[in-house]
């Protein structure tokens, strides 16, 4: 069965309506096996994860292979309460596909039905991951071995959307596309007491107050002005009445870089502050990082330059080359184990990702589809260089 276009839109409305949170896609699990198993299973191989039950492999057999090619979508949702009304909206109450993995996880049955249809000289392994949102599910799944055996990945390729293209635009650049980010906790123990005996306490909002001062001097002082990094810090929790001196304070925020190795100074300064003001104020400060799979999404230079040149080329196909995003996304990970490539498809709405009136043009299915079939059997092709 080959999908027609208003098919392809019928599936999207579908998974649009049954929006889930990471780890919890179910229902989405079990629509989109149901898709897959209706079609050609000739050259199909399905494979679950025990441990990673949302998730799901499939295995397109080549006729003469002599590669593995990855293709992942994404099919999370998020907390986030629809505003737009229509046939297809929501109908699980707070959760919302604002992120438009509803899109990506319709392209990728689009191009694994046309090479159920028309078998591949290579093999082709899609990846349809959970929780990408928040529990790092492409982590998950490559540290539970998912991509071994037959199963195996030489080069992985993966698309987001992008409301500020137009619709069906195919863009992508050299270098990073998305910046890698990391969760940081910082927890201030000083000493509390009352407000008219300062010199009894040591306060814990002063120490917060000269840590979130001195951090914001690492990018202005510390880092070379034309490299990209970010530190916010977004929430300060510290003391329970006006005339008590805090003895404690947590801060919590995010570091976000274009290279891991940004990343990892950025932490290396930050904790060596912690420590400073630690001696400066006689005081405890525990620095807690977490990163998970939201690495950097640095496109591979070969994989890449192949890539854009056959998108440029391609008359069929509207290509604009675009700037990187400070923005996180978890294929980083997947990326930095595997060679690969992420690109943008244009989806042209007014609305933000992840916003509530966020609004996907359906026509970019279809272009995103011919696309990357057509780029896929170009790519199979080609003797290796």
């Amino acid at each position: 069965m080959t999908l027609s276009n208003e098919q392809l839109i019928q599936i999207r409305r579908h998974l649009h309506s049954i929006p889930e949170l990471a780890m919890h896609e179910i229902k989405t699990h079990a629509y989109v096996l149901q898709v897959i198993q209706s079609f050609s299973q000739t050259n199909l191989e399905i494979k679950e994860l025990p441990e990673l039950p949302t998730a799901l492999l499939v295995l397109v057999k080549g006729s003469n292979p002599q590669r593995n090619i990855g293709y992942r979508c994404d099919m999370d949702a998020l907390p986030v309460t629809e505003t737009h009304e229509s046939s297809y909206k929501s109908t699980n109450p707070g959760v919302m596909h604002a992120c438009g993995h509803d899109i990506h996880t319709t392209v990728a049955l689009g191009i694994l039905n046309y090479f159920s249809e028309n078998q591949p000289k290579d093999n082709l392994v899609f990846f349809f991951q959970p929780a990408e949102e928040s529990e790092s599910g492409g982590k998950v799944a490559y540290d539970l071995g998912a991509f071994s055996g037959d199963f195996h990945i030489d080069e992985f390729y993966g698309l987001h959307d992008n409301p500020l293209l137009k619709t069906g635009v195919i863009g992508c650049r050299m270098g990073t596309l998305f910046a890698g980010t990391t969760e940081v906790n910082i927890t201030i123990h000083g000493k509390s007491g009352h407000a008219a005996y300062p010199h009894l306490a040591n306060d814990a909002i002063v120490i917060a107050a000269n840590f979130i001062n001195q951090v914001q001097t690492v990018i202005s002082r510390s880092i070379d002005p034309i490299k990209c990094g970010v530190i916010t810090f977004g929430k300060l929790d510290a003391g329970v009445i006006r005339n008590v001196i805090a003895g404690e304070a947590r801060i919590e925020g995010t570091i976000r870089g274009l290279t891991q190795d940004m990343i990892e100074f950025i932490r290396q300064r930050i904790s060596e502050i912690a420590e400073g003001l630690e001696k400066s104020f006689i005081c405890q400060i525990d620095v807690d990082y977490n990163q998970g799979g939201y690495y950097p999404v640095e496109n591979n230079p070969k994989l890449t330059k192949r890539f854009i040149n056959y998108m440029k080329e391609n008359k069929n196909v509207a290509f604009e080359e675009t700037e990187p995003k400070m923005t996180g996304e978890d294929f980083g990970y997947l990326i930095n184990k595997i060679p690969g490539t992420m690109f943008w498809l244009g989806v042209e709405s007014k609305g933000a990702l992840h916003s509530a009136d966020f609004l996907p043009n359906e026509a970019a299915i279809q272009k995103g589809i011919e696309a990357m079939v057509g780029f896929l059997g170009y790519r199979m092709n080609l003797e290796e260089e």
